[in-house]
């Protein structure tokens, strides 16, 4: 008699993502997102190296200078060169994205998983629970809780993980509700597989495609919400330089020192591009209905 694992494998899709993975290399534009992507993080972690300049350090005899060879962005009000601090910024943009988003996906799982395999009271309070925290916007429900807990990066990570939990836990639980009436699930729990098994084991190989696709564009919406709290005041402290609060910084001075607001603009642009292009090309090389 077949185990439930062999059921298991046998009811999976086959090859699903080797050829999602074709399909991507594939793609011409996401492996040159891919590639930007990859050359902004060398650049952003190596940022010693790559730039002689202190961040934070004050230069009053080189304030609001244009961009130049010796300061490709310039440097603002302060002489801080501005690559300097967009550079310095990503390290702070960049990990609020990822780990706010990597927070709401960690707590999110378990509990789409239980809600759409249990159904039932676990269902109702798990999602009632969920439609709450979409009752509110989620920047201006991310500005009450950094207001009332205070504003630091850690309560701002927090921040945006607990408004983005409803997005990843409503998309579990509907894939978790059709999975769980496949032909392999139903193998398993005829062989005595338990409940914990069939989520973890049987039911979520088959939710990380979307998942991997959703969480690639929530963490460009995150980068943005991190900005936007930072661009308001309730991101992280000056003199720490982050894209949005170099925003805020610049925005008085477009018409005369342009180049202030408008590089740390056009890197938040950027990011959020690209990864909504991976993401995209990512969601039509798992779906198996789009041809490669």
């Amino acid at each position: 008699m077949p185990s439930a694992d062999l059921a298991w494998e046998r009811g999976r899709p086959d090859g699903l993502y080797q050829r999602a993975l074709l399909k991507f290399v594939r793609n011409r534009v996401a492996l040159f997102g891919l590639f930007c992507l990859l050359l902004m993080l060398l650049a952003i972690l190596f940022a010693p190296q790559v730039t002689p300049y202190d961040p934070i350090g004050k230069n009053t005899p080189e304030r609001n200078q244009a961009p130049s060879l010796v300061h490709p962005f310039g440097t603002d009000k302060l002489g801080r060169d501005i690559m300097s601090r967009v550079l310095y910024g990503g390290r702070v943009s960049l990990m609020v994205g990822f780990l706010s988003v990597g927070l709401a996906v960690v707590v999110s799982t378990p509990l789409g998983l239980i809600a759409g395999f249990f159904g039932g009271l676990a269902d109702n309070v798990i999602m009632r629970v969920m439609d709450l925290i979409l009752a509110f916007p989620g920047l201006i429900l991310a500005i009450f809780l950094v207001s009332l807990l205070g504003s630091n990066i850690i309560i701002v990570i927090i921040a945006i993980a607990f408004f983005s939990l409803p997005t990843f836990s409503r998309l579990i639980r509907g894939i978790t509700l059709s999975i769980r009436e496949m032909e392999y699930v139903m193998a398993a729990r005829g062989m005595g597989a338990g409940s914990m098994r069939i989520m973890f084991f049987h039911i979520l190989p088959g939710v990380l495609g979307p998942m991997i696709v959703l969480t690639t564009l929530g963490v460009s919406g995150a980068i943005v919400a991190g900005a936007s709290l930072s661009f308001l005041g309730l991101g992280v402290r000056p003199p720490t330089p982050e894209w949005g609060a170099m925003l805020a910084d610049g925005r008085n001075y477009l018409r005369t020192q342009w180049w202030i607001a408008v590089f740390p603009g056009m890197t938040i642009t950027l990011v959020v591009l690209i990864l909504n292009i991976i993401g995209d090309a990512l969601r039509d090389a798992l779906d198996p209905n789009v041809r490669a």
